[in-house]
């Protein structure tokens, strides 16, 4: 089984730019999308064979997220049932046989770190939403988790390590939820291994690979051994993020 996750930074840009031909040739069983910028009807993107889900933010042009999937889901549920986090669009939930497969796209902290309160009370509630699912069945959680953990998954992580995206107190956050029962499956597989997710659009970051890991697959712990690979797509462009990859069962 295969499952991708992308931030696409504007479906309808990215579309532009190729994202149907890269869907395509991606061949995945689940497609998990963040930050899609847009309003259902706003596009018309089908995929003969699969099934699409939805969750906009209530403000136009901002955060989204969308999987497509090759499997029909027992049910599915949109945001994390507690109203401060669940009009940006930015969690889908598809129940499945074995699994919850959650696809996220988590608050930034915004430059001055003016959101950081808002991130950390994000964190320690997505964390329990996690942590409840996972004492039903085990999850894969896949997107744009806003932070690069550990200084390998940063190109410059001594100028960086006050700014959104690798505060101290992010990282910790992310640690809590590896602490809780999950599993960082790039990085569990490939432990030293140098590869980026994201690229700012200035300074030629992406032509200079200055780049950030923050896009991810994290499974219940009890999944990794049926983990089979995890891949970071950095050849494939149409967003200032690449695709991510994982296969599994």
């Amino acid at each position: 089984m295969k499952l991708i996750s992308w931030n696409v930074n504007g479906l309808r840009a990215c579309e532009g730019k190729g994202f149907s031909d890269s869907f395509r040739a991606l061949d995945a069983d689940f497609f998990c999308l963040q930050e899609t910028k847009m309003q259902p009807g706003q596009l018309d993107l089908q995929f003969p064979g699969y099934e699409a889900y939805w969750n906009s933010a209530e403000k136009k042009g901002y955060s989204g997220t969308a999987i497509f999937t090759r499997h029909k889901p027992l049910s599915v549920t949109y945001g994390i049932g507690i109203d401060e986090h669940d009009h940006e669009g930015r969690v889908i939930t598809l129940e499945m046989a074995d699994f919850y497969l959650v696809c996220c796209y988590t608050p930034n902290s915004q430059d001055g770190l003016k959101r950081l309160d808002y991130r950390m009370r994000w964190e320690d509630d997505f964390r329990d939403y996690l942590k409840r699912l996972d004492q039903t069945k085990p999850v894969i959680l896949c997107g744009d988790l806003n932070v690069a953990h550990e200084e390998i998954d940063i190109k410059n992580p001594k100028t960086n390590r006050h700014n959104a995206g690798f505060t101290d107190e992010e990282r910790a956050k992310f640690s809590d939820l590896l602490a809780s029962g999950f599993k960082d499956t790039f990085r569990t597989l490939y432990p030293e291994q140098v590869t980026y997710s994201w690229w700012s659009y200035r300074f030629q970051a992406r032509q200079k690979n200055a780049g950030w890991r923050i896009d991810y697959f994290v499974v219940s712990d009890r999944l990794m051994e049926h983990v089979k690979d995890a891949q970071i797509h950095t050849g494939i462009l149409g967003s200032d993020h690449c695709p991510v990859e994982l296969t599994c069962f």
